[in-house]
């Protein structure tokens, strides 16, 4: 059945906070034709545990009445017909209500966007308070604008609300978001000011920070395992890690130069701004690190370490961060060859970057040293 107009995919809600299972849902999948666009969107469909029956790949998503071209719109719905199992089709760009509400009419089955995918992983990942408030932020900033294009499309079919005040359910539901989107910034802005205690404390302690940051999926959570002897959940899916934790890391010597180590949430390409807004607090937290370890897959293709570098920096730039105390650490280091490590210190011109492998331990000892001799010289 096509979604009805003014409705939302927030009835996935109680499945996903509840942790009940599901059936994975059939879904088609369109995207870029471009390589890395298009591994990456099937890596977020596939962390939603969504199965992928069918891609469809068109070079512009940005046709005013489908995102996709009617021509493409058409194709996907004759697959539709043929298939008779298909549940859902997700299309890996940002579309409007007007353009989704077009799709899902035209194929009869629900259409979401690639925001909306990112945000159901997020609920899907969530399991602090303040993690969910901040995709509950977050889900709010993207339904906003949305209520404004659902009324315009339902003009003419809504009459003024109770007692004929001229007030319609469109304003009431525009009303609500914006108390309800109020309400959480007070709660994150008293997380904030937790966190900003423990941060002094920690101050007086005069224990350094040292925060591991880099592209989602990029080794963060296997090197902070290992450095702190913890046993995070790691995984291949995409934002295994949505909270920052941060452990204590001791040195050798038992002496007094131990640092605290903070594992923070993964960088994707083409994320939003809100979505970055809404996990500015904890980002900005751990951002004001001592050091801040850059970490970059160096077993991936070249296009996709480009990618993902410049990925990072557009974040960490957009949250000011001083590029100073960034050092750039190369993971898996066991799954490649000299001439590639050389390829991608040109390709990114980097000075001195550190080469790790949490596989067989290669170079943890010597980035271990440098973390205790950057944060207490």
């Amino acid at each position: 059945m096509p979604a009805q107009e003014g409705t939302t995919t927030n009835t996935l809600w109680p499945i996903i906070w509840t942790g009940l299972k599901r059936v994975a849902i059939k879904t088609i999948l369109v995207s870029y034709p471009d390589s890395f666009r298009l591994e990456e969107a099937k890596s977020l469909v596939e962390s939603a545990d969504y199965n992928i029956v069918k891609v469809f790949t068109q070079k512009y998503l940005n046709h005013s009445q489908y995102g996709l071209g009617a021509g493409k719109a058409e194709e996907i719905r004759d697959f539709v017909k043929e298939q008779n199992n298909i549940e859902q089709i997700i299309v890996d760009e940002h579309l409007t209500s007007k353009q989704l509400h077009n799709l899902s009419k035209l194929t009869g089955v629900e259409a979401i966007d690639r925001e909306r995918l990112i945000l159901n992983i997020f609920y899907s990942r969530a399991t602090t308070v303040e993690a969910k408030l901040q995709i509950e932020l977050a889900e709010i900033q993207y339904e906003m604008p949305r209520v404004r294009e659902i009324a315009k499309m339902t003009a003419g079919s809504e009459r003024a609300g109770k007692g004929g005040m001229g007030e319609y359910t469109v304003d009431v539901k525009f009303r609500d978001l914006k108390r309800r989107m109020n309400f959480i910034k007070e709660r994150l802005v008293e997380a904030k000011k937790k966190r900003d205690l423990y941060r002094q404390q920690r101050t007086r302690t005069r224990l350094p920070v040292v925060s591991l940051v880099g592209y989602t999926s990029s080794g963060k959570t296997t090197l902070f395992n290992l450095l702190t002897k913890e046993d995070k959940e790691t995984s291949s899916s995409l934002f295994t890690t949505l909270s920052t934790t941060t452990r204590m890391l001791k040195s050798h010597d038992g002496g007094q130069d131990d640092v605290l180590l903070t594992d923070t949430v993964g960088f994707i390409s083409r994320l939003p701004p809100y979505m970055i807004d809404a996990f500015k607090s904890t980002l900005e937290e751990s951002l004001a690190a001592d050091l801040i370890l850059l970490l970059v897959d160096a077993s991936e293709d070249l296009q996709k370490i480009d990618i993902k570098y410049s990925s990072c920096w557009d974040v960490l730039d957009e949250l000011q961060v001083d590029r100073s105390k960034v050092i750039v650490v190369l993971t898996k280091y066991d799954a490649v060859d000299p001439q590639k490590v050389d390829e991608i210190v040109q390709r990114l011109q980097l000075n001195k970057p550190i080469m790790i492998s949490s596989k067989t331990g290669y170079g943890i000892h010597k980035l271990r040293n440098l973390m205790f001799a950057r944060c207490h010289s």
